[in-house]
């Protein structure tokens, strides 16, 4: 049976992202190395953390994440251009949105799917797609937020790094009565990951 998964990196109060998110500077008024060098700095102590992706057979993600507003209106924008035309997703993406567009293939297995329907029905469209893998809820903080205030994330990966932002896009916003129950840590001095079981009441 598949499970619904989110890994995601934020600052040490919770911000996976500053203010100010724009086309110019996705990751807002903040240095965009700030929360992603531990990505990259000895890379292959990290593969198992890196491994969300490659166990999905599925994945969602905000409208946000897929684009900036004024380029996801376009027919011709293709996702963020650090993605390439081989995104690094391999899987259906399933991407909540206002607006209904047609599916668009890239190379490499990515399959662009807009749903215009809510949180619930991107889950169950993305658990049919997957099959017996995983479903990996990408981002950003506010389609985390809704997936985890409805109860419906069961395991929660966390990549902490040790700064602080203050404001900005926030993990956990609006999201109540959160029980966490963590079941792996391991880190470095550059970032704590920690893998939380989700516990539903």
């Amino acid at each position: 049976m598949n499970k619904v998964i989110c890994g995601i990196t934020m600052s040490l109060d919770a911000f996976v992202a500053g203010p100010n998110q724009s086309f110019e500077n996705p990751f807002g008024d903040i240095p965009e190395d700030l929360l992603h060098n531990w990505m990259f700095d000895e890379r292959e102590k990290y593969q198992a953390e890196l491994n969300i992706l490659t166990d999905a057979g599925a994945c969602i993600m905000g409208s946000n994440m897929y684009g900036p507003k004024e380029k996801r209106e376009s027919q011709d924008w293709r996702g963020w251009e650090q993605w390439g035309e081989n995104p690094p997703f391999h899987a259906p993406v399933f991407v909540l949105s206002h607006k209904q567009r047609d599916p668009i293939a890239m190379e490499g297995g990515t399959t662009y799917i807009f749903i215009t329907d809510g949180i619930e029905a991107a889950l169950a469209a993305a658990k049919e797609a997957a099959l017996e893998r995983n479903v990996a809820i990408m981002g950003g903080a506010n389609t985390i937020n809704q997936y985890l205030a409805a109860g419906l994330i069961d395991e929660l990966l966390l990549h902490i790094v040790p700064v602080t932002i203050g404001e900005g896009a926030r993990l956990f916003e609006g999201v109540p009565n959160l029980q966490l129950e963590p079941v792996e840590i391991s880190g470095t001095p550059s970032v704590t990951h920690i893998r939380y079981h989700v516990v539903k009441k």
